[in-house]
This record gives structure tokens, sequence and C-alpha cells, in this order.
């Protein structure tokens, strides 16, 4: 059974999806930060704005754990290598009264603020420097390599978040729905930790085409979305026995997600989605209600309940309209890949 209707009302709403206490703590926290940076006395003045990233700015936060992306927009520093600022973005968290006693550390292309958990909600938050060049071209750090990154022309965070509009265009407004689903069995189960989230999106969303848009109720609902798209997949994974080399970044800009998985990481996720495939078809074409519902909760566990009736929840918002302060930029550009 597809049970399509506890999927919409209760499942992703009461259990996947990140709800306002979520949401309002993650504009809270990232609005706190940007303000302390803009405040600084050595980078404040040449910070433009910020604007969301990744699975924040895509709609694609599930719970339990908020972990979310901001770029941070500067204008160029005299003088500056790309490795300086990210380095300088760290060194006014480490001095500063509140976020010097936080976990906070840098990594290649962001510097990140961990925060404790408080009512059993834990916020991660990364910081990745957004900087518009003099010659107009937009870039990110990479700061192991002290490069501006793409090396050529300029990333556009604002295409891969028109890609994934059309792609959930495409498939009925159910491709968003079906990555959080798959987000939820990747964390969940832990069978395939190693897969970033924008590798899932990009190759999910790489499978909606206006072809398979064309079909008769592939994407019908959320359930028959799920069902296609896994076996999608898992056909593509297996007629692909090395991880593919390029993976293209679908805003266009010629980079890469090569760095964000290794050869042992694609070799596992390949084998634990054909066996995801294999479990999802079969709870999807249970006829026993019952039956269906044991089969689903082995691919969702026993939070996935249609027994329960729902519950009427409204606290889950995510396709919520941006806080203000998240769109205060030069740049009207928002998200990218995370």
């Amino acid at each position: 059974m597809d049970h399509s209707t506890y999927f919409t009302k209760t499942f992703l709403p009461d259990v996947v999806n990140l709800d306002d206490t979520r949401l309002n703590l993650l504009d809270t926290r990232s609005t706190a930060a940007y303000n302390a940076l803009k405040a600084d006395g050595t980078i404040g003045e040449y910070i433009t704005g910020m604007s969301r990233q990744g699975s924040w700015a895509h709609q694609m936060i599930i719970k339990p754990r908020v972990n979310a992306d901001f770029l941070l927009h500067f204008k160029v520093v005299p003088g500056w290598e790309p490795k300086d600022y990210p380095n300088a973005v760290y060194n006014a968290l480490h001095n500063h009264a509140t976020y010097s006693k936080q976990t906070h550390g840098r990594k290649c292309r962001c510097v990140f603020l961990e925060y404790a958990s408080s009512n059993e909600v834990g916020c991660h938050l990364d910081i990745v420097p957004f900087i518009t060049l003099t010659d107009g071209r937009q870039v990110i750090v990479n700061r192991d390599t002290n490069t501006w990154e793409p090396a050529y022309g300029s990333t556009n965070p604002e295409a891969f978040t028109q890609w994934i509009k059309r792609k959930d265009e495409l498939a009925g407004k159910q491709f968003r729905r079906v990555i959080r689903l798959v987000k939820y069995i990747r964390d969940f189960r832990g069978s395939f930790n190693g897969v970033k989230s924008v590798i899932l999106t990009t190759l999910i969303g790489d499978l909606i085409t206006e072809n398979s848009a064309r079909q008769p109720d592939r994407y019908k609902d959320v359930s028959t979305s799920l069902v296609n798209l896994i076996e999608d997949l898992d056909s593509w994974l297996q007629a692909r026995q090395t991880r593919p080399q390029p993976l293209y970044n679908p805003n266009g800009d010629g980079t890469t997600f090569d760095h964000r998985w290794t050869d042992e990481t694609y070799t596992n996720f390949r084998d634990r989605i054909h066996s995801i495939a294999a479990e999802i078809r079969t709870a999807y074409d249970e006829p026993d209600a019952e039956k269906s519902r044991k089969a689903w909760q082995k691919v969702f566990g026993d939070k996935f309940n249609p027994t329960i009736p729902a519950s009427g929840s409204a606290s889950a918002s995510p396709y919520r309209a941006p806080a203000a302060a998240l769109t205060s930029s030069t740049s009207s550009r928002s998200g990218r890949s995370g």
C-alpha cells in the first residue's frame, strides 16, 4: 500500500520535516552570528550581507538536529589572499565574548559553530565566505589550496536553487519530499552516512526529466514518487560499478562534487540503495494494510505508523518565508549546494 495520505499529512510534518521551533532557533542563531561578524572591527566593514545555502535554502533540512549553512557576503579586502577570509571569520568568532566559549573551527570551505543541545535541539552552523571580486566574479574559498572556487567564472548559487525548483515542478512537487525521506532513511538507518545531502539531491534530481514527467502517474504522490525514484537510482548505480567522475554541480559553474565522497562511500551507497529499493517496492506493493505497515517500518522504523490518527500538527514549515535578516545582501543570489 502506498499510504500516501499518511506520508503527506502525518509522517512528513510530524516526524521528518523541520518544525517551527527549530526553524526559529536557526533564524535566531544565524542572525546573531551574522550581527557579531558584521560588528567585528576587522571584517565588519567588508561584509555586505548573508544568504541561506544548501539544504536550508532548498527547504530540505530534516529533524532532529539543525545543520545549516549560510553565505557570508564579502567585498574584496585589499591585499588579502583567499585563505585570509575564512581565517578572519574564525578569528572574529574566536575573539568574541560569546562565540569563543562555543565549539568552533575551520574546514576547507567554511567556518563552523557548534551549539550545545537545548531541549534535545542541537545546532551546527557552517559559515561560508562568499566574495565578489573586483572584476565582478563571485567565488568561495578553498582554504586548503588557498584558491578561489571556481577557478574561472562565477559560482551561481541561484542556478542550483532554480534547478531544484524546476525538478520539483516536473515531479509534481514531490522532489523535495522525496529528498527529505531519503535523508531520513540515511540518518535513521545510518547505512550510507558518507553520502552528503548535495550528492543525494543531485543524483536523484538528475533522474527527473521532461520525459519521465510525461509518464502517467509516475509522480502522482509522494510514496509513488519515492518508489519510482529509488528504483531509478538503483538502476543508475548498478550500471556503474565505480564512482562516477566527474559529478558536476547542476548550477553550471563547472565545479564538481567529486571531493564530497570516496570510492568506498560510493560502493557502500550502491549496495545499500539496492537493498532499500527492494524493501520499498515490497512495502508499496503489499495489499494487506498491516503487512504493508510492517514493511514500511522496515524502511523507516517504528515512527512510521499509519494506524495512529493524524495529529493535525501545523508545526512543520518547510516552505516558510525567509527571515528578513537572511535576505539582507547586496547580492540577490541565495543558496548553494551544501
